[in-house]
């Protein structure tokens, strides 16, 4: 009798020490899908932050199926490497989020600057001045042209026979076309007339394709035109309203420019690291040795 009472008892304390030994691999288990669900959450959260219009990266790691330890099975070797591994998910993801954090902090600062800059460098226009249409002129037919080129009132007759010169495309393609032009202008280093097509271009257009490249023009050309302050809210708004369009790094670029231009270094050093930072590799040559030489100029640390 009293050995049938101990093998009883020894069977039950084998069951109970059976159980005891799942709990905790079974808890560390519930534990980790808790932690690697709530690392997912975040970092869809980081994603809607950082690409708002949506994310163009899909994960490069899924998480497996998880699933129950058969009872008795003690905490092994690879349940304590992953929560090693999710350790280090949620320590990495911290950093990201304070990144992301920062990378907003300084956005601000740059649209607060430059919200300023605009309200200092704004002149309200004179009520006399006359409104500037486009000239346009009536056929026999009475249909109307397409307008001709103009140059700003007061230019000189040769001025304006230069510009008239300038041929205007015809290709189709009005945002196309509306650019070109604006680059052909330039390009002749008619500034004050390519401001004006490149601005309507940018207003007709600023949902196009061309869009990115047409302010980004536009800033160069009131740049060369030696307006700084002007060049550097076109290049700003640039960046901010087409962070990926293609001429956003180097709006960051010339924006750099224009404020060591206006004698504002600190900030210069502000929008290089913004350049770095957001483009980082996918930099070129000539928009790295442009940064490169603008950090020096300004002196940045």
């Amino acid at each position: 009798m009293r050995n049938a009472f101990f093998a009883t008892s020894a069977l039950a304390l084998g069951a109970t020490a059976s159980l005891l030994l799942a709990v905790p691999a079974a808890a560390q288990t519930l534990s980790l899908d808790t932690r690697v669900d709530r690392i997912e959450k975040e970092l869809r959260a980081v994603q809607r932050k950082v690409f708002p219009a949506g994310t163009p990266v899909e994960p490069e790691i899924t998480r497996p199926a998880t699933t129950t330890p058969p009872p008795g099975s003690p905490s092994s070797a690879p349940i304590a490497d992953l929560t090693a591994r999710v350790g280090t998910l949620e320590s990495q993801l911290a950093s990201i989020t304070g990144q992301v954090e920062e990378n907003s902090y300084k956005l601000r600062q740059l649209e607060e600057a430059f919200n300023k800059y605009k309200a200092e460098q704004a002149s309200p226009v004179p009520a006399s001045a006359p409104a500037v249409r486009p000239t346009t002129s009536t056929s026999a037919a009475g249909t109307a042209s397409p307008p001709t080129n103009s140059a700003p009132a007061g230019a000189s007759e040769a001025r304006k026979t230069a510009v008239a010169a300038i041929e205007r495309p015809n290709t189709g393609d009005a945002a196309g076309d509306a650019y070109t032009y604006g680059f052909r202008l330039w390009d002749a280093k008619f500034y004050p007339e390519a401001q004006a097509q490149l601005k309507s271009a940018v207003d007709k257009y600023g949902d196009s394709s061309v869009a990115s490249r047409a302010q980004n023009l536009l800033g160069r050309a009131y740049l060369d035109d030696g307006k700084p302050a002007l060049a550097s809210v076109a290049f700003y708004e640039n960046y901010q309203k087409r962070p990926r369009g293609d001429r956003a790094a180097d709006s960051l670029a010339y924006l750099g420019e224009a404020l060591i231009q206006l004698k504002k270094p600190a900030d210069a050093c502000k929008v290089y690291a913004e350049l770095e930072q957001v483009y980082g590799a996918a930099l070129s040559s000539s928009q790295r040795g442009m940064m490169e030489k603008g950090r020096t100029k300004a002196k940045c640390s």
